[in-house]
């Protein structure tokens, strides 16, 4: 949700205003005597707001701002939409940001709703859809992880979800990172003894695995335990990811205190530990809250023109962990109206807990509180705490983001640097805002990708990662060049086609921490995200003057010859700190061991390494375990039941070594040595 307007005048509530909007709307919008209005000019906009007044609905709903193109400018919600765009006609109390929007106006559009509520529901959907300009945006869209218990199968697992939830169980969270989950996972793995495993892995065992002989399963698969037993363990930890967690363990010190008396003293043992487990489970989350069970906070923190919004997700009075978010914000907006226009956003597609702590007060809190409601289902309020625990978790979130914006400015002032220097070093006309990488990795020709990776301002904008699998039925088996020669011609071509050409964004070569914030919000302005339809301003191709020939030839012939390219050459017995350097028309060389843009380079250079070859394996496990490993010579039907019958799954076979393959009944040293060999290749 996004306050449509907050720096315009709210219109009256009388019928006057829409009586006077609909006669001006009726005006003519050219006078004789006046020359017509600029295209893209203030006046324009407001002629094209004018002439959407008539069509506005009185009712509640949402509206968008479209440029002359169709793109959606702005998305917003209003009580009375007409109302609302009348403000936009007014030539006086407008800001800056107010005026760009309605200037670049060519058109509106409506949606009408039932009431307030549904159009502050619709307008975060559209805006996380859309991604308009002008409004805020919430930048780092991935999920985060939850907890699954399934219940798809007679002995339910645990795992780690991330994701849309196709599968039957129970999911809890959510976790702030993949970490605090699986940390969770194992210490209830300890005291509940639930199986991990997969449903194949469960179903090929017919002796019970490494995690039953360290007590982090109960080991359903061969009958350790009975099935009825195995449940309960299942229903203590649902309960205890519940926000039962008192009564699981005060359940489990009475079961302990009976086995002892009853000198049970190997199962009372038992209990003990899972009670160890639990302790453990609730004491390494950092900061627990000791009245709180259920709550997000949400501190922002605002500084040199970027934003900062840091959120803590406690459930059954645990921490789960914390994480930084850095909404796209107008540096005019204030903290209240960035954390409202956030909120609605965030909530989109993930659950929402009753209670909602927040470092500043927002202006429609009844209103947000009613919208989350009705999506959650349950009520749902959100406080700002003003004093006792709740007020120092907010505190302790606030000074977190404080301290993450801060580490982000001085990254984004680093980086800004390292980017001018990179420009003195290379010879370019100014830093560049966006550097691509390109890397090919293959074995032997088979399974070939390349890889693009992305670099800018804020150091990896791995989102914009692209891989190209090489398609060419031409291609000679490990053909570099040719390899090259696809992966641009496929990446520019479609540049060519929805982006004909697009100005570079001049990056500051130095300044402090403010001004990098100022600069990134600067940039980030008006500027579009897709990586698809962003013009590099520099080329680095991981090769010598061959790879450098083949990419120049490529982009000449598409009729690009603007963008500088650079190879990168690995040095002697490929030592890192020995690279070579080569462009057109210029000499080969090298920079100094100890250059902070050499050190840069090879980070850029063994990122785009480590994104084809993670693309290349990912891709061979594919066709692997579509075609099986009989492609492996040696493996035929029989070794190949005797690998899956041992191992369970085609990844435990990936990941064994050598002596675990020479150990499968079955499969003699020659037969484990071409598995092992087929699965750690290195690719080119």
């Amino acid at each position: 949700m996004t306050r449509p307007n907050p720096d315009l005048p709210e219109p009256e509530d009388d019928e006057d205003a829409t009586a006077a909007a609909e006669q001006e709307a009726s005006l003519p919008i050219e006078e004789p005597e006046e020359a017509e209005p600029a295209p893209g000019s203030v006046a324009t906009g407001r002629a094209a707001i004018q002439r959407a007044i008539k069509h506005a609905p009185n009712g509640p709903g949402v509206y968008r701002m479209l440029g002359p193109d169709g793109t959606v400018l702005y998305v917003g919600k209003a009580k009375s939409i007409r109302k609302r765009i009348v403000a936009y006609t007014r030539p006086a109390g407008l800001t800056a940001r107010i005026m760009r929007m309605v200037a670049a106006t060519a058109e509106m559009e409506f949606v009408s709703t039932q009431t307030e509520t549904e159009a502050l529901l619709l307008e975060a959907n559209l805006i996380k859809q859309l991604r308009p300009r002008f409004n805020v945006l919430l930048r780092d869209d991935k999920s985060f992880p939850y907890i699954l218990i399934t219940r798809d199968h007679d002995a339910p697992q645990i795992t780690k979800h991330r994701g849309a939830r196709n599968r039957p169980g129970d999911y809890y969270g959510p976790f702030a990172s993949v970490w605090a989950v699986n940390r969770t996972i194992n210490a209830l793995q300890k005291a509940f003894l639930v199986r991990s495993c997969s449903d194949s892995f469960y179903e090929s065992r017919t002796r019970p695995c490494l995690l039953f002989q360290i007590k982090r399963c109960a080991g359903p698969c061969t009958g350790e335990v009975s099935h009825e037993q195995y449940a309960d363990y299942v229903r203590e930890a649902r309960d205890f990811l519940s926000g039962k967690s008192r009564a699981v363990k005060e359940q489990l010190a009475h079961e302990m205190e009976d086995a002892s008396e009853a000198l049970e003293f190997e199962r009372a043992a038992a209990l003990r530990d899972r009670l160890a487990a639990l302790s453990a489970v609730q004491g390494t989350q950092g900061i627990n809250p000791r009245s709180v069970e259920e709550a997000d906070v949400f501190a922002l923190h605002q500084e040199g023109g970027a934003t900062c919004v840091q959120v803590f997700f406690f459930r059954t009075g645990q921490n789960w962990g914390n994480h930084a978010l850095y909404p796209r914000a107008d540096r005019t907006l204030g903290p209240a109206e960035v954390l409202e226009s956030f909120l609605a956003q965030f909530y989109e597609d993930k659950p929402c807990p009753r209670l909602i702590l927040l470092s500043h007060d927002v202006a429609e809190r009844e209103l947000l509180e009613e919208a989350l409601a009705t999506r959650a289902g349950h009520r749902v309020e959100i406080s700002v705490p003003r004093r006792g625990e709740k007020r120092e978790l907010v505190e302790h979130a606030l000074q977190n983001a404080r301290e993450a914006l801060g580490r982000k400015l001085a990254e984004s002032a680093s980086q800004a640097r390292l980017l001018g220097e990179l420009a003195r070093a290379f010879e370019l006309k100014q830093a560049p805002g966006r550097i691509e990488v390109y890397d090919n990795s293959h074995i032997m020709g088979t399974n070939a990708v390349g890889g693009m990776i992305v670099a800018g301002p804020e150091g990896f904008a791995k989102s914009q990662y692209r891989k190209f699998n090489i398609k060419s039925a031409d291609l000679a088996p490990g053909d570099d060049y040719g390899m090259m020669r696809e992966v641009l011609t496929r990446r520019f071509s479609r540049l060519l086609r929805e982006n004909p050409r697009a100005e570079p964004a001049p990056v500051a070569a130095d300044g402090d921490g403010a001004g990098a914030g100022a600069a990134l919000a600067e940039r980030e302005e008006g500027v579009a995200e897709a990586a698809s339809t962003a013009w590099p301003d520099l080329l680095l191709i991981d090769g010598g003057p061959g790879q450098l020939k083949a990419a120049s030839e490529t982009l000449a012939a598409l009729g690009i010859t603007d963008v500088p390219l650079v190879g990168v050459a690995k040095g002697p017995d490929r030592d890192a700190g020995r690279e070579t350097f080569y462009r057109e028309g210029h000499e080969p060389f090298r920079l100094e061991p100890r250059d902070p843009v050499l050190y840069f380079v090879q980070r850029l250079r063994d990122e785009a390494h480590r994104f084809a070859i993670g693309s290349h394996r990912a891709r061979r496990t594919r066709e692997i375990g579509r075609s099986g490993l009989q492609e492996i010579a040696g493996v035929g039907p029989t070794r190949k039941r005797a690998l899956l019958h041992h191992f369970g799954t085609l990844k435990a076979i990936e990941r064994a070594s050598l002596a675990d393959l020479e150990a499968v009944p079955g499969v003699n040293a020659a037969t484990a040595r071409a598995v092992y060999d087929f699965f750690h290749a290195k690719p080119g």
